[in-house]
């Protein structure tokens, strides 16, 4: 099975440094135990997500949580310097996006969709959408050689319906990375342990020993997991899933390459 897939890559292109672990860490676990290359990209600077460090200390503290994240499982994380909170998916953005997918040269590219809730995650897409024909363009980012043909591009699970409810092409039981899905997200301290609890109003159930908060971690993912087994119902009864205990979806960009069968196993390994 590793051999079957030894080459491939995979390249996450999140707005922030714990948006790849928590959208997509069940598949990003599941390729780097097949050994596949993987490259984590924070397109922001995190330095908004606090609500008492102040922002230029909170970047420090958040490109080490994104190496350390990326580092448990032998991925690359790079953390890029857009500022959180103010990202645009403008001419800038979209170059170094163009620059990063040709650099990297992926087989697939997981990032988010323009529906999200999010304006900087809303940004990312748009930048990754308006970049997939581009990549294939020599005489855009000319530094950077032209790639032959596009990545496969997939949208991370979201769970908003306006103006248009997610289509989960692909859906995967992540249940044997549940618990390394959630020590890369713990990894990200300053968020799930601090910033996301005071946000959502959670700081009173955060017990203070580590183990027992990474079971309040886990027990975090698995409430939202439970949101996105009911939004998904049918999908999931259809495929039969039903029974798996933590899932993510997954919905391919018309703008890139199709997924064909061929690849689907090798880039989404167990999906349905």
């Amino acid at each position: 099975m590793l051999d079957q897939r030894s080459g491939c890559r995979l390249l996450v292109l999140g707005a922030h440094p714990d948006d790849a672990e928590i959208h997509a860490g069940g598949l990003i676990a599941r390729h780097a135990a097949l050994g596949t290359t993987i490259r984590l990209v924070s397109v922001t600077d995190g330095r908004s997500g606090h609500h008492e460090i102040q922002p230029d200390d909170l970047v420090t503290i958040r490109r080490e949580e994104a190496r350390a994240a990326g580092q448990l499982i032998g991925a690359d994380s790079v953390t890029w310097d857009f500022p959180d909170g103010g990202l645009q998916a403008d001419l800038a953005l979209r170059a170094a996006i163009i620059r990063e997918i040709r650099s990297f040269a992926p087989d697939l590219v997981l990032t988010h969709r323009p529906w999200d809730y999010h304006p900087d995650h809303r940004a990312v897409a748009q930048a990754v959408q308006d970049a997939c024909y581009l990549v294939t363009v020599p005489h855009i980012a000319a530094d950077v050689p032209v790639l032959p043909r596009d990545p496969v591009v997939a949208s991370m699970v979201d769970l908003f319906t306006r103006p248009q409810r997610f289509e989960p092409h692909v859906l995967l039981d992540i249940s044997h990375e549940l618990d390394t899905l959630v020590r890369m997200a713990a990894c990200h301290a300053s968020q799930v342990f601090q910033w996301l609890p005071y946000h959502d109003d959670l700081l009173e159930s955060l017990p203070d020993g580590e183990a027992e908060r990474l079971l309040w971690l886990k027990q975090w993912f698995m409430t939202i997991n439970e949101k996105r087994k009911t939004h998904f119902q049918a999908e999931l009864k259809a495929r039969g899933l039903t029974n798996a205990l933590a899932i993510e979806a997954y919905e391919i960009s018309e703008y890139a390459r199709p997924l064909d069968s061929a690849e689907r196993e090798r880039l989404f390994p167990g999906g349905k």
